[in-house]
């Protein structure tokens, strides 16, 4: 007698399985093309899965960067659009960033994986089911959104949300509210729905996968020591290396230490403990949370990780972005507001008009209902900075007598301590006031002086600038600065106490007026829609000097400048005459200095 035996589906396959067994690397996005191996980063297992476990509707990742986690977001999409067909979204930052992983990460993954290369026809500018930002394929389709997007956030139900760098997400999508709540509300109506959320961390209580991981079952990836067998999740404070009597540091000679016995693990010993490591658990939760940080990544080494600290442990800013970016933690800031007294202790008597380490200069300008409150600034390596000038124009913008006496104004040389003579290179106009139209009349046409309009934008997380739009009357550049970002950069570098890198001089002409100006505001964390946010308020009513502070910061960014070419051409000009002879060329180095 013939048995006949029940149907049963295949066992289900987890996501780094499937990415052994199918996925292959792209030239483009990968140094060793080919195929996929979770061995090379044994970490990238326990977090892939989680992800493929039926038990889980939520995954949290808190990692720095250089470990991998956009290659398992691609591993899942890859996953979902092979092994088990749903609708997909995957939200970036922005609209650009979206364009940009759909072409350089998506694209490049279905052409080289052979089991995906028939599932998704290319984009095609004429097929509404195939284009950057939304592909269709049997059983599902993916659409890939950006966070500052109302429009990309509407619409289709989703089963799997994929949610990268939601750090970096605006804190609304235009006027409908936080951009993650809004994506996962797209999936309630799917039993089986799949939420990660992915993020480098910010700033300690507002960021975002902060407060996701602190709701989560918090897994560190436990290492055995390979001398004594003990248990251990990597920690920054374990690293340890040489340092001379001098003070020199040696950052090749960094080892980790273990926690329990103190044996010394070089980069070798390291990775062949991490081969054998394990995800536990460190709290209660139904949702796994991972934590991981470069020190576990095989791209990365400790001679690396520390001579990138060494370069950035004396700048609070550059410090800021080594603990997110390496340790993968958030920043916990310091200082809320400044004392306006102890800056104008630091007044100082220059030796020149313009001191010796300052290599260009810039100015901002602030419009007032009465008057014009303009700032020139000197710049040096690592934005040491020099307060040069401070003066005001007075009389009613609408006068087109201001605005000449002001493009004179701009047009002054200042005396460098070399003896050579040193003009504005960038000047930003504030035009979000009640003089936009004279603002964008007054730059026009100076685009070759570098005199460009700017508009503030105050939310969090926001660039200090981003790319010109010309969508005004004038057709000019408007250049959109992120003062949220500006400010804080701000009050990192006004609690720098030594000349250097991120230093602020103020020369003994500025009144104390300037420093209570300029320490106008302070920030404060607010509860909104159920998210914390840091919120800038004014402490008294004037605050020109801290917006001016914040608008030269914008006019350096829009420079962009290239500090040894600037210190090399201000050299060639020191040594030739002051001004060149008719006739002839300025000095090359100088007109080449600038990365436009």
């Amino acid at each position: 007698m013939k048995i006949m035996r029940a149907w049963a589906p295949p066992p289900k396959m987890t996501i780094s399985e499937w990415a052994d067994s199918e996925r292959r690397l792209s030239p483009e996005s990968s140094a060793e093309p080919g195929r996929w191996d979770t061995s090379n980063a044994e970490y990238q297992r326990g977090i892939m899965d989680a992800i493929s476990d039926d038990n889980n509707e939520r995954v949290v990742v808190m990692s720095s960067a250089q470990v991998g986690k956009t290659e398992i977001v691609n591993n899942a999409v890859g996953y979902f659009i092979h092994r088990e067909p749903a609708p997909i979204l995957v939200l970036q930052p922005t609209i650009d960033m979206a364009q940009t992983w759909s072409k350089d990460r998506l694209a490049p993954m279905l052409r080289d994986t052979p089991v995906l290369r028939d599932k998704v026809k290319p984009a095609r500018t004429k097929d509404s089911d195939n284009t950057i930002l939304h592909k269709v394929f049997k059983g599902g389709h993916i659409t890939v959104a950006g966070a500052n997007s109302p429009a990309s956030l509407a619409s289709r139900p989703i089963r799997v949300v994929l949610a990268d760098e939601v750090d970096r997400y605006p804190f609304s999508a235009g006027a409908e509210g936080d951009p993650l709540s809004l994506a996962i509300k797209r999936a309630t109506t799917f039993w089986n729905r799949k939420i990660v959320v992915i993020s480098t961390p910010t700033v300690k209580d507002v960021s975002r996968i902060e407060k996701e991981w602190k709701l989560s079952d918090q897994r560190r990836f436990f290492v055995p020591c390979p001398d004594c067998g003990h248990y251990q999740y990597l920690k920054w404070s374990n690293v340890s290396w040489m340092k001379d009597d001098q003070g020199e540091h040696y950052p090749e000679t960094a080892v980790y230490a273990c926690e329990e016995c103190g044996s010394a693990w070089d980069d070798i010993a390291k990775m062949e403990a991490i081969q054998k490591g394990e995800w536990r658990p460190t709290r209660e939760s139904d949702v796994p949370g991972f934590h991981i940080w470069e020190a576990y990544s095989p791209w990365s080494s400790l001679k690396r990780i520390v001579a990138d600290f060494l370069k950035k442990k004396d700048d609070p800013e550059l410090l800021k972005t080594f603990v997110n970016t390496v340790l993968g933690e958030t920043w916990e800031e310091k200082a809320e507001e400044r004392d306006p007294n102890s800056l104008l202790r630091r007044r100082e008597k220059y030796d020149a008009p313009v001191p010796e380490g300052a290599l260009f200069l810039t100015a901002a300008v602030d419009v007032q209902d009465d008057r014009f409150e303009v700032e020139v600034k000197g710049w040096g390596r690592g934005q040491e900075n020099w307060g040069i000038e401070y003066y005001a124009i007075f009389g009613n913008p609408e006068n087109e007598k201001m605005w000449i006496e002001l493009d004179q104004k701009l047009q002054k040389e200042y005396r460098h301590k070399s003896g050579v003579k040193m003009s504005i290179a960038c000047t930003t106009i504030d035009s979000g006031g009640h003089f936009a139209d004279q603002v964008y009349r007054f730059c026009r046409g100076k685009q070759a002086r570098r005199i460009f309009a700017i508009k503030g934008h105050n939310q969090p997380g926001r660039p200090i600038v981003t790319k010109p739009s010309r969508n005004n009357r004038y057709n000019i550049p408007l250049w959109l600065v992120g003062t949220d970002t500006a400010k804080e950069r701000l009050f990192t570098r006004l609690g720098i106490e030594d000349p250097g890198p991120g230093f602020m001089h103020f020369p003994e002409t500025y009144e104390p007026e300037y420093f209570e100006q300029l320490t106008a505001e302070k920030v404060i964390t607010r509860m909104q829609r159920g998210y914390a946010r840091r919120v800038w308020i004014k402490t008294r009513p004037r605050n020109e000097a801290l917006d001016l502070n914040v608008y030269n910061f914008a006019a350096v960014e829009i420079l962009n400048p290239d500090y040894d070419a600037l210190e090399k051409a201000l050299d060639m000009k020191t040594k030739k005459d002051k001004k060149p002879a008719r006739g002839k060329k300025r000095p090359r180095g100088w007109v080449n200095a600038w990365k436009m």
